[in-house]
């Protein structure tokens, strides 16, 4: 019997392109093998686990001939490629109407009255990168103290700031004034508070970002642990994402390297119920800024630390990893492309070699969890769970 269940998401890690990606631009689009074109990946314990036998990740290049774990890669039954659309569909929901974004910048009279409200002016307000749009406006906007707005093909609203100019209390305060305003015929899905300072000369940002996220529609896998008396650790921004729903521990981290740390210390712990991580450098440092070298060397770090992972584990524990959208580091623009994720699954009752193939909807993995921690008797909105095929 699986006691416990730890799923670590490496944020936007897609394994090809989705049927239906030419709708969203992406056509042709494949995170991990664009990363294995441009970097020579090792990732031993991923291939040894079953990564590169996942169908046409990375055209084969990377499979095993007796793979240690179950594998499988997950359609998007939900409409989008955003964060939040992800890892809800991941927890059993799908996204039937995709959440609404701003290509031409916010309307007027939202800023109109968000500048009401804050007292702050802005500047921006159009599509950008964060590393970009801050080097381009950083110096207006630590002359005027007008905060920096902008967004992306995601629904975002986000705020970059000069904490040594608007202080990281006060960024957080406009954040939260923003997610007010932003319902309704503005509805969007997360605001994020983009902190930065200079260091070195270089306006850097900080580690203190954070995400006022809609809160789920109904419950997720989530609320149903927590309801069935287990605790829900979240790790990293999976509890912005949920709005706080269904999570009895939350723990912020500073690094993918960090988040890999605390999710070790979590195994460490005596309890049953869910751990559930986010490692967000993949997609925030690597992915966005279009790096396929440094998405592949971050790729390199978290396997060399899954061995760590591995031996935390008790025999009774279940790890899931997963991605939750792509990021084609080659793809034309900076946002998040329409994929595949993969799924690979480790621990001691893992029937070693199992295929599950292709998955029509990534919900099937909270199905597959809410089943195995409450027993079978309950299930997610969405999503067939799998637990027979692989314990």
């Amino acid at each position: 019997m699986i006691k416990r269940v730890a799923i670590i998401v490496l944020d936007s890690l897609g394994v090809g392109a989705l049927p239906d990606a030419s709708a969203y631009g992406d056509t042709g689009a494949d995170t991990l093998g664009h990363i294995l074109d441009n970097y020579p990946l090792n990732m031993p314990n991923m291939i040894k686990l079953g990564m590169g036998n996942i169908r046409e990740a990375a055209s084969g290049r990377l499979r095993t001939d007796n793979p240690e774990g179950a594998f499988g890669r997950f359609g998007e039954k939900s409409r989008g490629k955003d964060t939040i659309t992800g890892h809800w569909e991941i927890a059993g929901l799908h996204t039937e109407v995709p959440f609404k974004t701003y290509p031409d910048g916010f309307p007027q009279e939202l800023m109109d009255e968000f500048v009401r409200r804050t007292g702050r002016g802005y500047i921006g307000n159009y599509p950008a990168s964060g590393t970009v749009i801050i080097e381009e406006l950083g110096a207006e906007h630590e002359e005027t103290g007008k905060v920096i707005v902008y967004t992306s093909s995601d629904s975002v609203f986000q705020i970059a700031a000069n904490i040594d100019v608007v202080p990281l209390e006060e960024l957080y305060s406009i954040c939260e004034i923003a997610r007010e305003l932003l319902v309704g015929e503005y509805a969007c899905g997360r605001v994020i508070a983009r902190p930065y300072r200079i260091i070195d000369g270089k306006r850097t940002r900080t580690s203190d970002r954070h995400d006022y996220a809609v809160s789920p529609p109904e419950d997720t896998l989530l609320d149903i642990i927590k309801e069935y008396g287990k605790p829900v650790y979240c790790i990293g921004k999976i509890s912005d994402i949920f709005n706080g729903h269904g999570v009895t521990t939350s723990v912020h981290i500073d690094s993918n390297d960090d988040g890999i740390t605390k999710t070790i210390e979590a195994l460490n712990q005596d309890f049953e119920g869910l751990i559930f991580t986010n490692l967000v450098d993949f997609d925030s440092l690597y992915g966005h800024r279009r790096d396929p070298e440094g998405y592949g060397r971050a790729i390199d770090a978290f396997d060399a630390r899954l061995p760590e992972i591995l031996a935390a584990m008790n025999d009774d524990d279940l790890l899931i990893m997963c991605s939750d959208h792509g990021n084609d580091p080659v793809h034309a623009g900076t946002d998040h492309t329409r994929e595949y994720i993969f799924g690979l699954i480790a621990g001691k009752q893992v029937k070693a070699g199992t295929d599950l193939g292709t998955r029509e909807t990534f919900a099937d993995i909270g199905a597959t969890v809410a089943d195995i921690l409450t027993d079978g008797n309950k299930t997610t909105s969405h999503g067939i769970s799998f637990k027979e095929e692989i314990i």
